[in-house]
């Protein structure tokens, strides 16, 4: 069959199951959207090429699947980076598609030009520059297969005018075979063995689920462990939902903004069995006494993590959902001890005292809406600051795939795309965007998006006229050198809303806030709410 490169593009996308698209078009990339027209692929036109990634994650995070996003040469591809290496550090499938000049005048700085896949290689997957038309079925078909197995993450094709434009016999590959990319699903049987009797040793176990068992799958599979050995768990900021938060044995968020049980209890541990987590440094703290008194197992799919950051006497290098069932097929047994009244006591003690009192608070805030949701079929959805990890600590998650953030590279103005994404990815979610006002003003254009695309997002916006995580680093680290963080331009929240539409309300007293929240969950249209807040409000640990 013949046909343009463009829509040998298209038609492969077709093949891969694609359904939605996040662009903005431009003159190198026009090929593309003409071939687009004879699809049955929608095209959502997004204001800015960096929302275009986010919402495709939001997108890939909420069905598993692929996201796709696409853009035009030079500035286009280039505003696609911060959203790529956002992907990229989370783990999330992307495939992005840029335009480039012809090939030709590649190398000789003609308009719009620059070299993407040189920028992006640090933290692609992999990427293409294509200069044949040939190849397109194949490179399509090879990012697909890339993105979405082993690791999970972004894969970039870019692709010159004038091979978009060249006609070819299109042959769609049967299969995808590439040298030297093999990922591991099977663990291996005798380390896996090794972590059997390193259970039965053990009398203080303690598990740290991190996004690798959602994007594996594994959810029923950890709760089945820590039932099994009676451990408890805590998760990594991206593994929130991989566990029940309100499950007896749930620890809550590790690490420097984590609970206080979460914490302690690794501390203590002797058994600590990592299952899909980088162990960043937000959650270990110091490596040199993270989890000091510990056995460490590490699972994960990709071997360069294991004993990145951390030391680990049992590694394995494998899909999370295939470890764990062949795990579970041991009689898992273990030491009986106090470790369970111990995990309580320290919950009892830390775990929100004093928080429950009627104020303007954001952990009462959260905590009351957490209360009053529909946590089967509500998405919650942050940016990053502060409210993001209030968010982690307060709002409790019971099923995967319903938190979304941006946690590894923490990138402002990643919430409102990624909720739209997470809406269009299923219609019948009730989706709702936690953001602080540093954050919405990054991509506070995609308001547009709403009306647009006839979306329902229900928008938290907590204003205290401040970048508040950076300021209270400068409080605790400068001495209270306060170097521009105060927000003293910002716009009347309210009334942008409505210039976009939506309506809007602020929350300006204590007993404002139940009605706010119940205006905000029952609204049958996207709404924003404004918390007026203090700007002295800290993220610490739960132990108000």
């Amino acid at each position: 069959m013949r046909m343009t490169g463009a829509q040998a593009i298209i038609k492969s996308l077709e093949r891969n199951n694609v359904k939605v698209i996040f662009g903005y078009p431009g003159g190198a990339v026009l090929p593309l959207y003409d071939s687009l027209m004879d699809s049955s692929i929608k095209h959502v036109l997004v204001r800015q090429e960096q929302a275009a990634v986010h919402e495709a994650s939001g997108y890939a995070r909420i069905t598993g699947e692929v996201g796709v996003c696409m853009a035009t040469s030079g500035p286009g591809a280039t505003n696609l980076v911060t959203g790529i290496a956002t992907a990229y550090m989370d783990s999330i499938p992307i495939v992005a598609i840029t335009g480039q000049v012809p090939v030709e005048m590649i190398g000789r700085d003609v308009f719009q030009e620059v070299d993407i896949t040189g920028a992006t290689e640090p933290f692609c997957k992999h990427n293409y520059l294509v200069k044949d038309a040939r190849e397109l079925p194949r490179i399509i078909a090879e990012a697909f297969y890339i993105a979405s197995t082993g690791r999970p993450g972004p894969v970039l094709v870019d692709v010159p005018k004038d091979v978009a434009m060249e006609e070819i016999d299109y042959n769609y590959p049967d299969r995808v075979e590439l040298r030297g990319y093999k990922p591991t699903y099977a663990g291996h049987p005798l380390q896996i063995k090794r972590v059997a009797k390193a259970i039965e040793k053990c009398s203080r176990p303690v598990i740290c689920a991190g996004g690798g068992v959602i994007t594996s799958n594994a959810a029923d599979e950890i709760a089945q462990l820590s039932q099994r050995i009676k451990a408890p768990v805590a998760t990594t900021l991206m593994g929130i939902g991989a566990f029940p938060g309100d499950h007896p044995l749930s620890l809550g968020m590790l690490g420097q903004h984590g609970s206080y049980a979460a914490n302690r209890a690794v501390a203590m541990a002797d058994l600590l069995i990592v299952i899909g987590a980088r162990l960043g440094d937000r959650a270990t703290g110091s490596t040199d006494t993270f989890a000091a008194n510990a056995v460490i197992v590490h699972i994960d799919i990709d071997p360069a993590e294991i004993g990145k950051n951390v030391n680990t006497n049992i590694p394995i290098v494998g899909d999370v959902k295939c470890t764990l069932t062949e795990l579970l097929k041991y009689n898992l047994k273990r030491q009986d001890s106090d470790w369970l009244q111990d995990i309580k006591a320290w919950k009892d003690k830390y775990h929100h005292k004093g928080l429950f009192c009627r104020s303007l608070k954001p952990g009462y805030i959260l905590t009351r809406l957490s209360d009053k949701v529909d946590k089967d079929k509500t998405v919650l959805v942050t940016d990053v600051g502060q409210h993001q990890i209030w968010a982690g600590n307060y709002y409790t998650v019971k099923k995967p795939r319903t938190f979304l953030t941006s946690g590894g590279l923490g990138t402002m103005g990643y919430g409102l795309p990624a909720a739209i994404g997470a809406k269009l990815a299923d219609r019948n979610n009730e989706v709702i965007l936690v953001t602080g006002d540093g954050s919405l003003q990054m991509s506070l254009q995609e308001l547009a998006l709403l009306k647009q695309e006839d979306l329902v997002v229900k928008i938290l916006l907590f204003n205290n006229n401040a970048l508040g995580m950076v300021r209270e680093l400068q409080q605790q680290h400068y001495n209270c050198r306060y170097c521009q963080v105060h927000l003293t331009g910002n716009p009347d929240f309210c009334k942008l809303a409505e210039a976009y539409g939506l309506p809007a309300l602020r929350v300006d007293r204590e007993d404002e806030v139940d009605e706010a929240i119940d205006t905000l969950i029952n609204s049958k249209t996207s709404v924003l709410v404004e918390v007026k807040t203090d700007v002295n409000e800290k993220t610490s640990p739960c132990r108000v």
